[in-house]
C-alpha cells in the first residue's frame, strides 16, 4: 500500500464523517418546529460569538481537517461517542441541550486557560 492509497482512505473516511454530521443535521431539521429552531438558534449564536473570541479560527481548523486525511474521521467519531455518553445520561437530553453543552464547556476551558496564562 502506498501513501496515495493511504490519502485516499483518509479522505474516504473523511468524506464518510461529513454525511454522517450531515444526515444528523438533516434528521435534527426536520424533527424541531420553526419556533423552537428560531430559539434555540439564538442561543447558539450568543455562545458561539463567545467561542469566537477565544478561537477566532476555528472554521478554517474544522475546514482543514477535512483536507487532511483521518483527521475529520477522528474528531467527529469522537464526538458522537462523547454524543452517546452524554445522551445515556442525561435520558430526555436533545441535541441542543448537546450544543449548549459542548460550547460551555469549550468556552470555560478557554477562559480557564486564558487566566492561567496571564499568571
Amino acid at each position: 500500500m502506498d501513501y496515495s492509497q493511504i490519502f485516499m482512505y483518509g479522505w474516504g473516511l473523511n468524506i464518510m464523517m461529513f454525511l454522517v454530521n450531515l444526515i444528523i443535521a438533516l434528521n435534527i431539521l426536520k424533527s424541531t418546529d420553526v419556533d423552537t429552531m428560531s430559539k434555540e438558534h439564538q442561543v447558539l449564536a450568543e455562545l458561539k460569538l463567545e467561542i469566537d473570541k477565544y478561537y477566532p479560527n476555528r472554521g478554517y481548523e474544522t475546514l482543514i481537517s477535512y483536507f487532511v486525511p483521518f483527521v475529520a474521521f477522528y474528531k467527529v467519531s469522537w464526538r458522537i461517542v462523547e454524543m452517546i455518553l452524554f445522551f445515556s445520561k442525561n435520558q430526555n437530553a436533545k441535541m441542543f441541550d448537546f450544543m449548549v453543552y459542548r460550547y460551555q464547556k469549550e468556552i470555560t476551558v478557554a477562559k480557564n486557560d486564558a487566566t492561567s496564562k496571564n499568571k
